[in-house]
């Protein structure tokens, strides 16, 4: 970070600690990757990648090339149908190993794609194996696998001309001779870069030569991270489930938690009613019952019998407590309407949030602009979220100030609850949050978490207009 401090006329710039800071940690972060794990397994992802793609590459691209070959001629049509099958059956076991590779060196947990069951007769499983789609992307990947397992070799060379540059002097004591300077019979210093090279003409040289392996080695965990990268990014893109799959895998957990979420609010809705207004009802039905004994008792002439005197005080405070119970199931009956769907969202989603944020224990900033109404499920999980965010403001944020906007930007509603808070919400948590996420997701929606330590939070939900 830099700043500016103006003295007279002149400018001079200074670095601020932050910015020393920061450069330590780099420093410290180079000087550091050569001997960490990450490190050492992406140079062995690398070092065992080579080999593996160079051989499946070589096989699966003859099998293609023989496949094709023979599919021109109708005779050795059904051999060159079978070639391409196989081939594609080796680029699926090929890519399973290169998912077990990844996972294990790498930590990166690949879905597998589902695996194929053609059925049918003979001609329609042929038909069905040629055009699985999942075989064709693993063949790809196996293809592209030979470029970046040149490359990942050629990483790991950075690693191994490090080290042998490393022991020069060693080998200088124990092998090396004395040539004439200039000669240039020295020591040969390797580098793994194709161009230039240097001799160690003396014990002396051997130095330059320890100094640029160290340079190299502390450029290795770098190259090596940078093929590691671009091969995940292709097993992430060509060897996972595939956009259908992923898709329909989706749509079954938003499914699944859309009938747990309903079960659950039935269940609630049960529990509130059988606990609260159920309760409150059965002593009302119980004190007009003791009502009409009373009176029933006061009016009998059974038997020759007086009747009895009419208690008014008791009556009295039986009819005020029948009036209270009533009252509160009423009122317990609207919270639970309220909690299944606010009235206030009949006038629109702007006028509901003006009245949630109005009732806000803290300040909130709110700004609306909707163009067109979204569907009223899209408004009730909208406003849900934002009481929900709000909530978790008020309640475990430490903020003064909060901040509400909702907008259209390419047909979807944008709902951001911000804060001044400490921060440091965390969907996955077991918050809250994680509840929103799987509401929002059953709809095709997304929610965003920016909440650092120390604050401040911003918290996006993106919904569809229509569900």
């Amino acid at each position: 970070m830099i700043e500016a401090r103006g003295l007279t006329s002149q400018a001079v710039w200074v670095r601020t600690p932050t910015a020393r800071r920061g450069a330590r940690v780099f420093a410290r972060a180079v000087g550091r990757a050569p001997f960490t794990r990450q490190a050492w397994a992406e140079a062995a992802y690398c070092l065992i990648g080579f080999p593996l793609g160079l051989a499946g590459g070589v096989i699966l691209t003859v099998a293609l090339a023989l496949g094709a070959g023979f599919t021109v001629s109708v005779v050795f049509a059904v051999l060159g149908a079978l070639l391409f099958i196989s081939g594609l059956q080796l680029a699926r076991a090929l890519g399973a190993v290169h998912r077990l590779l990844a996972a294990r060196l790498l930590g990166d947990e690949t879905p597998a794609p589902p695996p194929l069951r053609p059925d049918g007769r003979f001609v329609s499983r042929v038909d069905a194996r040629l055009r699985d789609g999942t075989g064709w992307r693993s063949a790809v990947y196996v293809l592209a696998k030979l470029p970046v397992g040149c490359l990942g070799a050629y990483a790991v060379l950075w690693w191994i001309t490090g080290l042998i540059n490393l022991t020069a002097p060693l080998r200088w004591a124990v092998f090396g001779q004395q040539p004439e300077p200039g000669s240039g019979e020295g020591m040969p210093v390797l580098t793994p870069l194709p161009f230039g090279g240097l001799d160690a003409d003396t014990f002396a040289g051997t130095f330059l030569a320890v100094a640029i392996g160290v340079c190299t080695l502390l450029c290795a965990p770098w190259v090596t991270r940078l093929v590691t990268r671009t091969d995940l990014w292709l097993i992430g893109s060509l060897l996972g489930p595939g956009h259908m799959a992923d898709r329909v895998r989706d749509l079954e957990e938003t499914r699944a938690l859309a009938v747990d979420d309903s079960v659950a609010l039935l269940r609630r809705v049960e529990r509130d009613l059988h606990d609260g207004a159920q309760v409150r009802l059965v002593a009302v039905a119980m004190s007009l019952d003791m009502i009409r004994q009373r009176l029933n008792d006061s009016e009998s002439t059974d038997g020759g019998r007086q009747p009895e005197p009419l208690d008014v005080a008791r009556l009295r405070q039986l009819v005020d407590g029948a009036h209270h119970n009533a009252t509160l199931a009423l009122s317990e009956l609207r919270d639970l309407a309220r909690g299944i769907h606010p009235p206030v969202l009949d006038d629109g989603l702007p006028d509901a949030l003006a009245t949630l944020t109005a009732r806000s224990s803290i300040p909130v900033d709110l700004v609306t602009d909707i163009v067109e109404r979204p569907t009223p499920a899209i408004e009730t999980i909208a406003y849900f979220c934002a009481a929900e965010l709000l909530a978790n403001v008020i309640k475990h944020s430490g903020a003064e100030r909060a901040a509400m906007t909702v907008a259209q930007l390419d047909g979807r509603l944008l709902l951001q609850v911000g804060d001044d808070g400490r921060g440091g919400a965390d969907p996955g948590a077991g918050s809250g949050l994680t509840g929103l996420v799987q509401r929002v997701r059953t709809v095709d929606g997304r929610m965003h978490v920016e909440s650092p330590e120390g604050g401040p939070t911003a918290i996006t939900v993106e919904l569809p207009l229509h569900a």
